[in-house]
């Protein structure tokens, strides 16, 4: 255990330097373009219910901030890194990911099945930053309980647009849910199944996302934030009885203010 504390600290600690923080690119350190600490609200539009080719508006938070480098908050994500390489352009931790349900209610397919509920996903993190971009992959388990499911997420992060006004950010991804994860967000249980819903059980899949993500400096504190992505749905999933579309698009528009 010494040994591997010892190695530990040895990791972690010439990561600090000076120097190492100039190999950091602060642009592509997450999808949405860093900004400083920032902290504010915005409305985030998404599918009404999975696979559905309606939309709902939410409320969300606009936060984006690090503390003492290591424990960071951004959009929907919060995290710490535990193990870095000398130049920090390798990281290594922990993530949270919030993953939102719906209300049965709220789309004409689901009406009369269970809501699926707002859940957490918890898991190892690695960053890897390169000279054409930011290499990001995570695992997460359901800590919430509701689907008792698992993924894993590989994540490639590009700057387009870099200057001290516009900064914006490619994001291509690709997501692996296990069989639980996508059955609870697109199964059919033979309780909930209707003549017009049969009843379907989703097994694991792949889903791949593609979007932008932008930040625009406004006044001497403030920052607008904005993204648009898109989501294209594994057959396991678009074939579900209660999915409309298998593109899923998800918008968001918020601002923030440095503190």
């Amino acid at each position: 255990m010494r040994h591997f504390a010892a190695s530990l600290a040895a990791l972690c600690l010439p990561a600090l330097s000076a120097f190492a923080n100039e190999r950091i690119d602060l642009q592509t350190e997450a999808a949405i373009p860093r900004s400083g600490n920032l902290y504010g609200m915005g409305i985030g539009v998404l599918p009404a219910t999975s696979g559905s080719d309606e939309l709902r508006a939410m409320v969300l938070p606009v936060i984006q901030a690090s503390y003492a480098e290591r424990f960071y908050i951004n959009a929907l994500r919060a995290g710490v890194w535990l193990i870095d390489s000398d130049d920090r352009r390798v990281r290594l931790g922990l993530a949270a990911d919030a993953r939102f349900g719906w209300k049965a209610g709220d789309g004409r397919r689901t009406r009369g099945m269970d809501d699926r509920d707002f859940s957490v996903d918890i898991g190892p993190a690695l960053r890897w930053q390169t000279d054409y971009g930011t290499v990001n992959a995570q695992w997460g388990f359901d800590a919430g309980s509701a689907s008792k499911g698992q993924s894993a997420q590989l994540q490639f992060v590009r700057a387009i647009i870099r200057g001290p006004g516009l900064r914006l950010n490619g994001v291509l991804g690709v997501t692996w849910n296990d069989r639980r994860m996508n059955d609870y967000y697109f199964g059919v249980s033979a309780r909930e199944a209707t003549p017009d819903r049969p009843a379907y059980q989703a097994s694991a899949g792949v889903q791949w996302q593609a979007g932008v993500n932008g930040a625009w400096p406004v006044g001497d504190r403030g920052s607008l934030l904005f993204g648009l992505m898109a989501t294209r749905l594994g057959n396991a999933q678009a074939d579900s009885p209660i999915v409309e579309t298998r593109i899923q698009p998800l918008a968001y528009a918020g601002y923030g203010w440095t503190f």
